[in-house]
């Protein structure tokens, strides 16, 4: 009779195994008693990379910045009690954004459930809705199939990736002891299950019609953040250039920066939509959207606009329509779809239609300046640059403006929440090797516990200090007289010392050349560094 800590850990080993067989690759382990097992099988599972992060919330946002970073589920382990709960605004934002992660979540057997027990709570159905599926597989039993969690561990990272990536949650229970008596047990193999994703590809009548109907007529394509994808960013060019239209293109679409054909590329629309008279010269019949909902409000404006064709191509199943303006959507992957249109031949825009806008783009193009572009002057090709929500992506919307030079933009934009920005960066820094970081004082704040995980990686964390919630300014609330205590509250936080308590080079900079001198020296030097950008 096998007792029940070998049998624990026998159990563990063959579902991480079950994993690491079908492509987990990464596992960011919070420590704690009741998840011994599995923390112990991932230490020893060969071919899996562990991160251990003490703070759960932290911890959870850290995994979410390696899977979006290598779009491949993350193993994220916590103990059971409230541990897991502190999941749960990462486990939004991965919904959200559809991430890939597989939350593991240690648990006391049946018997010591709603009982009083320490450190026990309902943790079955912890995350309702915002995860693609919920596993709760019973504690260890003796004789078990080692197949049957192999084949488990697979289909949830099938969940995890296709058809709508995004988190999946696994509650594991186990019986106290907890461990082997023996220190060292065989490693178990684990069989490989091939799963082959189908391609989402266009009709191709659909796609006809859609030419027709959009073909010789004025129209804009606008993409957001959209997944990474080899030669997506040719082939929208490629159909911007055949369409004779516009581009309009947020940072986190990845189209404003590369070596790609930039010619029809919008990076600029923020100076010159808010003109009435521009944008009345600039409203299009028809609107191509890819990726996630616009984020600055003009853009947004003018898509509310568009009501003759607005088409939204989006392979995953969600519904991004929040004006419930939609008259076409193709669930289509963006490279296959542009690939399909352009094969169609649809007929260019009327003759002058794209100069207008590249007018409109050259007169506003003098307007940059600031911190901004600054930090996109002096990042080295194929940086990737996480940017933090509130003002941060707004300004680098309005201010990043475009070059051949390669960069890697990234962002939070599921939930759009201040908070986990600084631990996201880091786990981008793991799948990277690097990463620079933009956001701002409050967001800062709201994570300084992530400061934690960056010692020993090249990170610059660059915290934008205006003195508070910046983005409020610009919002009614400005005109409230409880203004500064409500909304804009300003700290009383040194960054200098809580770089210094987490191990981080600082720097202050107070203007754009102290800035830029900051920037290049921690860029030069390497290794994690903390630059507070005082703009107040």
């Amino acid at each position: 009779m096998i007792d029940t800590g070998t049998l624990n850990f026998q159990w563990s080993q063959a579902m991480i195994a079950g994993f690491s067989a079908a492509g987990a690759t990464h596992a960011v382990i919070s420590p704690g008693s009741r998840s011994t097992p599995l923390a112990l099988a991932m230490l020893r599972q060969t071919g899996l990379a562990c991160q251990v992060a003490v703070d759960e919330r932290s911890a959870a946002f850290f995994a979410l910045g390696i899977a979006k970073a290598t779009r491949r589920p993350v193993l994220l382990l916590a103990t059971s009690g409230t541990a897991p709960a502190n999941w749960l605004p990462a486990v939004i934002e991965a919904s959200q954004s559809g991430i890939p992660l597989i939350l593991i979540s240690a648990d006391r057997p049946p018997e010591l459930q709603a009982c009083g027990a320490n450190q026990t709570i309902d943790q079955i159905g912890l995350f309702g809705a915002h995860v693609r599926a919920s596993h709760n597989p019973g504690a260890p039993v003796e004789d078990f199939d080692h197949a049957y969690l192999h084949s488990l561990a697979a289909r949830i990272c099938e969940q995890a990736s296709w058809p709508h990536p995004g988190p999946v949650h696994v509650n594991q229970q186990f019986r106290e002891p907890l461990l082997p008596a023996g220190t060292t047990m065989p490693a178990i193999p684990a069989k490989g299950i091939f799963v082959s994703e189908p391609l989402a590809l266009p009709a191709p009548a659909d796609v006809k019609a859609l030419a027709a109907a959009i073909g010789g007529r004025r129209g804009i394509i606008v993409c957001g953040e959209v997944a990474a994808e080899n030669g997506f960013a040719e082939a929208l060019t490629a159909l911007a250039a055949r369409l004779d239209c516009p581009i309009l293109a947020e940072p986190l679409s990845n189209l404003r920066f590369g070596p790609h054909d930039r010619s029809h590329l919008c990076v600029r629309y923020n100076a010159w939509l808010g003109d009435e008279q521009a944008r009345e010269a600039t409203k299009p019949e028809w609107l191509l959207r890819f990726g996630s909902f616009p984020v600055t409000r003009h853009l947004q404006t003018l898509l509310d606009g568009v009501t003759t064709v607005h088409a939204l191509v989006e392979p995953r199943p969600r519904w991004t329509d929040p004006q419930h303006k939609f008259t076409h959507v193709f669930r289509a992957g963006p490279l296959a779809f542009c690939q399909a249109l352009l094969d169609a031949a649809p007929a260019p825009a009327p003759a002058r239609w794209h100069a207008g806008f590249a007018t409109l783009e050259a007169e506003a193009g003098q307007e940059a300046s600031g911190h901004v572009a600054v930090l996109i002057d002096e990042l080295p090709p194929g940086t990737p640059l996480f940017v933090g929500n509130s003002l941060a992506i707004r300004q680098m919307d309005s201010h990043s403006g475009s070059s051949d030079k390669p960069l890697l933009f990234f962002g939070n934009r599921g939930a759009s929440g201040i908070d986990g920005n600084i631990s996201t960066a880091l786990g981008i820094a793991v799948a990277h090797g690097r990463v620079v970081a933009v956001i701002g004082d409050l967001t800062s704040q709201h994570d300084l516990g992530g400061l934690a995980l960056a010692q020993g990686r090249d990170a610059v964390i660059v915290a934008v200090n205006n003195g508070g919630g910046g983005i409020f300014d610009h919002l009614p609330q400005a005109a409230l007289p409880e203004f500064e205590q409500g909304w804009r509250t300003p700290q009383r936080l040194s960054f200098e010392h809580a770089a210094l308590s987490f191990g981080l080079g600082y720097a202050l900079a107070a203007d754009d050349t102290s800035f830029r001198n900051a920037l290049r020296q921690a860029l030069d030097a390497g290794g994690p560094r903390l630059i507070e950008l005082r703009l107040s």
